[in-house]
């Protein structure tokens, strides 16, 4: 996941704080908030934010951001800082889940099937 001389770290960056914002700043206070976070926790002084987390940010408008945000924030050996939404792979997940599908609606089958051949054999 990360190659050599590149730092990567998830964080979930509270921004509840962006209420305190008049209503017609927050969206830009939450990316200024997203910003100082980055360069707390990474310590360095440039930082690039992504556009799709620009665009989550501002998705329902500047008066209401989203009240956390899940990120990825990365630091390549030039110190210079990125931050992307995290994206949680999923794809095991759902192959685990569709398995358990698959063994709840075998036994299932299994069960009617009993039921429906005890019931023949007693009539």
């Amino acid at each position: 996941m990360s190659s050599e001389g590149v730092e990567e770290r998830v964080y979930t960056i509270n921004l509840g704080r962006v209420v305190l914002a008049p209503d017609n700043r927050r969206s830009k206070r939450a990316i200024n908030m997203i910003r100082e976070f980055a360069m707390r926790h990474m310590k360095s002084e440039e930082v690039i934010i992504d556009e799709e987390l620009n665009e989550l940010v501002w998705a329902r408008g500047i008066r209401s951001p989203p009240r956390r945000v899940r990120v990825l924030i990365s630091k390549d050996a030039s110190g210079i800082i990125t931050v992307k939404p995290y994206k949680q792979e999923e794809v095991s997940r759902k192959g685990e889940e569709e398995e358990e599908e698959k063994k709840t609606g075998e036994k299932k089958k299994e069960e009617e099937g009993s039921t429906t051949t005890d019931a023949k054999s007693e009539g």
